[in-house]
Parts: structure tokens; sequence; C-alpha cells
């Protein structure tokens, strides 16, 4: 056994050892959750409940949150009113994408969370700015967990940090030109220079045009292509993707939401080195699965909006160049200081 193979060995153990301390720790908190299903015909039990270390004692059960509750109703679109949530469930400090009740706590949806993996934690910052978005002309909606309750229902959390460059769009949005815009990282940096300073970000496409009125706003991130998730047992490479409309008139966007596209292999070469206007060049029509993880509609400010976006694309700094016409300054010093060092080395 090699000395990685050890401490990955160790490591496991360490887990496993971890779950078990937690479980039997919490033995009785388990127990009354148990009950507490049981009364309401949910047939849980203790090979239902797991401890994450990322999040807590978690219970998985098929649809579990509707079970628990059934006023948490999705729309056509699998999304969940805030007004609903705000009525049934309650906020807490330092506890974003969480909801509270006596027994349990709901939680947003695991492509919220780093590398849309379901045990990482949520990705800095976007939803700690969405769950607190409280605006008095918005209607909120966000995509939940709807098999997995968390049922230690405490404040402990497991705290990540993370810095963002704070992009400020200072644009008239009335004033850009329609058309398509694609971003990428430089392309002398190596595969991991990309993903340690861009996020893993092959590319970046935002699209522009305006009809009655409404300036339409489209951006579709692509990740390089060891970013992958398994949905309905299938293999799909990851692309965030956000809509905005705003109304030129009332000089404010009117909607704004985000959502996750799922390529197969195939469509995911054709596309992350293409645009917008894929299908209107290309015989090859893409249909994208896709499944939207939030909704805002009603009046959003043009700076709100900025950093929603900003933080949505979490680890990008595409996004800032796109805002600031430049990347980050500290990204620009790096690159500069890495062509420098491998010049030198090749001399």
């Amino acid at each position: 056994m090699t000395e990685r193979e050890k401490i990955l060995e160790n490591y496991r153990k360490h887990q496993l050892e971890e779950q078990a301390e937690q479980l039997s720790n919490n033995s009785e908190l388990i127990e009354n959750f148990i009950k507490h299903c049981n009364k309401k015909g949910i047939e849980i039990s203790n090979n239902d409940i797991r401890y994450v270390q990322t999040i807590g004692i978690v219970a998985f059960y098929p649809n579990l949150v509707n079970l628990l509750n059934n006023k948490i109703k999705v729309d056509k679109e699998e999304l969940v009113s805030f007004d609903i949530l705000n009525k049934e469930y309650r906020k807490q400090p330092f506890a974003s994408g969480f909801l509270f009740s006596d027994n349990y706590m709901i939680m947003a949806h695991p492509y919220f969370r780093r590398g849309h993996y379901e045990n990482n934690n949520f990705s800095p910052r976007f939803i700690e700015i969405y769950w607190n978005y409280d605006k008095v002309n918005n209607d909120k909606y966000i995509a939940l967990d709807l098999d997995r309750v968390r049922i230690n229902v405490d404040n402990l959390m497991y705290m990540e940090f993370d810095t963002w460059y704070g992009a400020k769009f200072k644009k008239n949005i009335s004033d850009i030109e329609d058309g398509i815009v694609k971003l990428r990282p430089p392309l002398d940096l190596e595969g991991f220079d990309i993903e340690f300073f861009f996020g893993n970000t092959y590319s970046l496409n935002i699209k522009w045009y305006a009809k009655n009125g409404i300036k339409v706003f489209q951006a579709e991130e692509f990740k390089g292509e060891n970013s992958r998730v398994i949905k309905n047992g299938i293999e799909y490479f990851p692309a965030k993707y956000i809509h905005s409309e705003f109304d030129e008139k009332a000089d404010t966007f009117r909607h704004f939401d985000g959502a996750i596209h799922f390529y197969t292999k195939e469509e995911y070469f054709h596309k992350r080195d293409a645009d917008f206007n894929y299908n209107n060049k290309n015989d090859l029509q893409i249909k994208t699965l896709s499944q939207k993880l939030f909704k805002l509609n009603g009046e959003i400010k043009i700076d709100d909006w900025v950093e929603l976006t900003s933080h949505y694309l979490t680890g990008n700094p595409l996004i800032f160049e796109y805002f600031e016409g430049k990347l980050p300054d500290r990204i620009i010093e790096t690159v500069e200081k890495l062509r420098i060092s491998r010049k030198n080395k090749s001399t």
C-alpha cells in the first residue's frame, strides 16, 4: 500500500468512526424523528438516517419534504414560493440554505452546492445573498432538496469562506447593443491553472437582445470536461444558466431566474465552443434538458442583479471581466507571473 493509499484509508476510517459516533450520540433525536414520521404515515427507519459531515444528521426518503408538510407544493418549474416557505418555516441567522421547523430543517437544492454534489457545502455566496434578498415588490422562488431534511435542529453550521471580486456594473442597460459575448480564460494557461484560478471554467456565453421595450439577458457557463453529474442514472455535463428581463421604461429588471442545463457528452463538445445562436447555425438542434433552481419576479435593482449574477457564477472571474472590462488585478498579476516563470524555464 502506497503512502497516499494509507492516507486515504485512514481518512475513510476516520469518517466511518465519526459517523458511528454522531449517530450514537443522537440516537434519541433520531428515534423521536422516526416516531414523528411514522405518525404521518412515512415508513422511515434508522437505515434512512445518516450523518453527513458538511450538513449534520440527515434523513433520506423519497419526496420527504412534501410528506412532512403537504402545504409545500412545487410549481410546473419544480420551484416553491418563498411566500409559502416563510409561513411554514423560520429563517435563522448564519443558516443560509436552511429553513427551520420544530422537528427538522429543509434545505435548498443540492445543485446549489459545490460541484453540484449533494454532500458538499453550499457554494459561496449566492445562496447567502438570495436567501436574504427580501424586497417588497418581488416574488421569490427556490428549488428545494425534496428527498432530504436535516433533523438536528440547531444553528451549528459547517462554515466555508470564499472571496469574490465585487463586480460594479456601470453601463446603462438600455444602451447595451444586441449581440453575443463569449469569454474564456487565457488560452495559454494549463488545466491546473484554469481549475485553480478560474473555477474550472471553460467558457462563459452571454447574449443580449431587445423586444417590445424589454431587454433580455442570457448567460451560460461551461465548466471543464471533468465536471459531470449523474441525473436519473445518466451522466451529464452541467452548465449554469441565467435568464433576465430588463424593463427599459421602468429602468429596472423585472425578472431573474437561474437553472442548470444538462448536456450529454456529444452535446457538451458541440456547445462549449459555440454560442447562443448554435441552433440557428447548425443542423444538429440541441434541446437542452434543464432544471430551474430559483426565480425572482418584480422590481430588481441593477446593483442587486449584478451581485446575484456574480455570486451564482461563483469562482468564475470571467463574469467580473464582463462587468468590469478586465479580469481582476489579482488574476492578471498571477497569469503574468506564470507566463514569465514558464518562459524562464524554457530558455
